[in-house]
């Protein structure tokens, strides 16, 4: 029986992709795993957990990851509201379909 916590499957996709994406942004700047891992004050092993995509790897050693990739800034704008699609449109149903003048 798995000890890891149980999320949402697409959440557990994303990670995994963005496990994937952090691990291909690593190599292509040629960072061995060793030194990422030092630079993150993680074990190897919890590197290759967090580029797998595992859910119980802490958000601040992904963050450390981000900024020594030098991706903090997406992470900063991850749910910016200027981008938040479905707040976006809930905000555009909420609108009154007519304005009446005030009576005087």
């Amino acid at each position: 029986m798995s000890s890891a916590p149980t999320i949402p499957l697409p959440a557990a996709h994303a990670l995994h992709k963005l496990g994937r994406d952090l691990a291909l942004a690593r190599r292509k700047r040629g960072i061995a795993t060793a030194d990422m891992a030092g630079r993150l004050f993680v074990s190897r092993d919890t590197l290759w957990r967090m580029e797998r995509g595992d859910p119980t790897v802490a958000l601040g050693t992904l963050a450390t990851a981000v900024f020594v990739l030098q991706l903090h800034d997406r992470l900063a704008n991850l749910a910016a509201p200027a981008s938040d699609e479905l707040a976006l449109n809930l905000d555009e149903r909420r609108l009154p379909k007519r304005i009446c003048r005030p009576r005087t």
